[in-house]
């Protein structure tokens, strides 16, 4: 029986509701997603992943060396590690080299749009039209990415793939719950105002790369139809975060071990992150972005019941409840990182407004409706920044 119904209503639109009582910290359903990727810069700093699932392919040791810049460090409990050490042991794309974590993955690739965008022998020319487009991208959307180029190409190979191209069409649909305009607002916000003018160039690129106008599954993919692809990956896009050393932290931390074993290990773990932090700061996980179906549809709450999480260190979500969730309650996540959420309700208002073009109404906002219009230190200095530009 499905824990969650879909529900619409005259507020708020499109929503997830509980069908049964949700305990705190029950799987409320996992979800794996129509299409996903790596970010380009995550893997152009060498985060090796698979192609298709986003599972890390480097060793919890690699990848302490690497991110602390040290390739002295040696881990103990390498049982801990999920990650093969051996590369040989990944299989890879006999005509460009893709790298996957599995045999399967490499079919399932194949099957839904590898073999249709697959680069063959010039996977490594940089001079080649999809090399160019994803060179372009890197360009205008430097880290911290919020979307990845290879979704869109992704795409493209599906339809060339598809047995029945108006049904994908239908399914990408599906994701719609604004109008294209107000999409590429949100996402214009999200990657700058220089944006704007790069879709255009971007969408030439694009073009050359796909010879768009000599295929008729792309007869869709006109200038207008690729700024509602823009939009409705950009907008829906769901980021994903996965780490091999993470892993063998949360797996050594569970495992049972002397109390002399635990303070090293502790100690260990403290330190190599410490090491992390000088060298990479926040750029820990390997990171990509997805489409997924059903967690597209759940609306914000500032005082969320529910979290997306990767159980499987791959890029099948798992959505789960945070508290307990009543049969009938709606199912809400944060559209804001916890930072932001911890922010005055002036705060998180004017960021929701600006990047996601709503006002939240949730019990939280709701029962902070008096409080006084106070916004931090930091965002009362962006604001003193933007009058002085507009000078």
């Amino acid at each position: 029986m499905e824990k969650v119904i879909l529900k619409s209503t005259a507020e708020k639109g499109r929503g997830l509701y509980a069908a049964e009582l949700i305990p705190e910290g029950g799987t409320i359903f996992e979800e794996q997603p129509l299409v996903s990727c790596q970010y380009s810069w995550n893997a152009a700093y060498g985060y090796l992943a698979c192609e298709y699932c986003l599972r890390p392919l480097e060793t919890a040791e690699r990848n302490a060396q690497r991110l602390a810049n040290d390739p002295c460090i040696m881990l103990p409990r390498t049982e801990c590690c999920p990650v093969e050490a051996n590369l040989a042991n990944h299989t890879k794309c006999e005509r460009c080299g893709a790298l996957y974590c599995s045999a399967d993955c490499l079919q399932e690739a194949a099957n839904r749009y590898h073999t249709a965008v697959c680069l063959g022998s010039k996977a490594h020319n940089e001079q080649h039209p999809v090399n160019a487009l994803v060179e372009f991208w890197k360009k205008m959307h430097y880290p911290p990415e919020t979307c990845g180029i290879m979704l869109f190409v992704k795409i493209v190979g599906m339809f060339r793939q598809a047995a029945d191209p108006q049904a994908l069409q239908a399914e990408l649909q599906d994701f719609v719950h604004k109008s294209v305009n107000e999409d590429l607002l949100i996402f214009h916000k999200m990657l700058g105002e220089k944006f704007t003018q790069q879709i255009e160039q971007l969408y030439e690129l694009f073009c050359k790369a796909f010879q768009v106008e000599s295929d008729e599954r792309l007869s869709w993919l006109t200038p207008e139809g690729f700024k509602s692809l823009v939009a409705l990956v950009g907008t829906n896009g769901q980021g994903i975060g996965t780490s091999s050393f993470g892993d063998w932290v949360k797996n050594a931390t569970a495992c049972e071990m002397s109390d002399q074993e635990r303070q090293a290990v502790d100690q260990l773990i403290d330190d190599l992150y410490a090491k992390m932090d000088d060298v990479v700061g926040s750029f820990l996980n390997n990171e990509g972005s997805a489409l997924y179906a059903r967690q597209s549809k759940i609306n914000h709450s500032c005082a969320p019941n529910a979290e997306t999480v990767f159980p499987k260190s791959n890029h099948m979500l798992a959505l789960r409840a945070t508290r307990d969730i009543q049969p009938g309650e709606e199912i809400c996540i944060s559209y804001l990182d916890e930072c932001n959420l911890q922010r005055s309700r002036h705060s998180r208002q004017k960021t929701l407004k600006d990047y996601y073009l709503f006002i939240c109404q949730c019990e939280k906002c709701e029962s902070q409706i008096n409080d006084p219009d106070e916004t931090s230190e930091e965002e009362e200095d962006e604001d003193d920044d933007d009058m002085e530009e507009s000078d």
